[in-house]
């Protein structure tokens, strides 16, 4: 195999697909084959009917959703919060809203085609978890595309238009396909598929197996948990 595609099924409001992505990056900066590996980021909406006002926190909504008493939640919060500061990320769960992300994967189809799409993608994804983003907001998607590098007059405009809807529901579509059904999922060379925000050594696992498989000729389809 002289290149490993990666596909990479994120939702910008699962603060468990910031976790996954940091070690994910930290496993393929590692890779000896780093060069031959092409990522390619996914949409995927975990609430595809969620409303794009902002109502309950994030707390809030893991209470409502997981149960248990409010100690439950709060220590599953900070269990979160605490694997992400080992990742060197700053959350603020308390501040972050729930809400329809189909517009925030918009912005990131057209940031990837510009070239733009690591840096928004972080932006957003930091923007949600550590200061209480809301996603859905237009303004603040061009806002925070502008940050980094993006003309804002030019990405309003697409918001506006219902640009690249198209494409995020293409890859809606091949998740249902593959049977994708949380996130993060990690599908490397349509081989293998890991669920989660996995330890960075099964990433780096992963990785050397899928290359090792294929120069051996060794025939698999993704294996969907």
């Amino acid at each position: 195999m002289s290149t490993l595609n990666v596909d990479i099924w994120s939702d910008l409001v699962c603060p468990w697909c910031y976790v996954g992505k940091r070690r994910f990056d930290r496993a393929l900066a590692a890779f000896p084959r780093r060069e031959d590996v092409r990522v390619r980021w996914r949409s995927f909406e975990l609430d595809p009917g969620g409303s794009r006002e902002p109502a309950m926190s994030l707390p809030e909504r893991s209470h409502r959703d997981l149960g248990g008493t409010r100690a439950d939640t709060d220590r599953r919060m900070a269990m979160l919060t605490d694997l992400a500061a080992q990742e060197g990320l700053v959350y603020r769960l308390d501040l972050a809203r729930a809400v329809n992300s189909f517009d925030a994967h918009r912005l990131l189809q057209y940031a990837d085609r510009e070239g733009r799409g690591e840096a928004v993608r972080e932006r957003l994804m930091s923007a949600y978890v550590a200061e209480g983003a809301v996603l859905s907001d237009l303004g603040t998607l061009a806002d925070l595309a502008a940050e980094c590098g993006l003309d804002p007059v030019a990405t309003r405009a697409v918001l506006d238009d219902g640009g690249f809807a198209e494409e995020v529901r293409a890859d809606e579509l091949r998740a249902r396909e593959l049977g994708v059904s949380g996130v993060p999922t990690f599908v490397f060379g349509q081989r293998y598929a890991v669920s989660g925000a996995q330890p960075v050594e099964v990433f780096s696992q992963v990785l050397s197996q899928t290359f090792t498989d294929a120069g051996d000729g060794t025939e698999t389809t993704a294996r969907l948990p």
